[in-house]
């Protein structure tokens, strides 16, 4: 699986992803303070999901009708990296299909939405 990670994640969750192996980038390795429909352009063309903390996806995605290749949405409060990058392994460990999917990764529950492309 391959993954864009937004500006939001912390370089150290980027790396611990790496360690076990997943394909990833960070959104500003390509160019700093793209705008949310960059992201998603990018996360197409790049053939990457996208992972984030940042809810306007949502209303991107959902209310104005962007595409998107999928999106991870880390709705739960950050307070550590071990906690994220556990949580974020502890999801990929158990799930495959990612593409097409909105997914909002709290910390005790997951929620998954079907992303309609245009």
């Amino acid at each position: 699986m391959k993954f864009l990670a937004n500006e939001n994640m912390p370089m150290e969750v980027i790396t611990q992803l790496k360690e076990k192996g997943y394909d990833l980038i960070r959104v500003d390795d390509v160019k700093k303070g793209m705008s949310d429909s960059a992201v998603l352009t990018l996360s197409i063309k790049e053939n990457k999901i996208l992972i984030t903390f940042d809810k306007d996806f949502g209303e991107k995605v959902f209310r104005n009708g962007k595409s998107a290749k999928g999106i991870l949405l880390l709705r739960f409060v950050p307070k550590s990296v071990d906690l994220i990058s556990k949580r974020i392994l502890s999801f990929l460990e158990k799930s495959h299909e990612l593409e097409n999917k909105f997914i909002v990764l709290e910390e005790d529950r997951v929620r998954i939405r079907d992303i309609k492309q245009s």
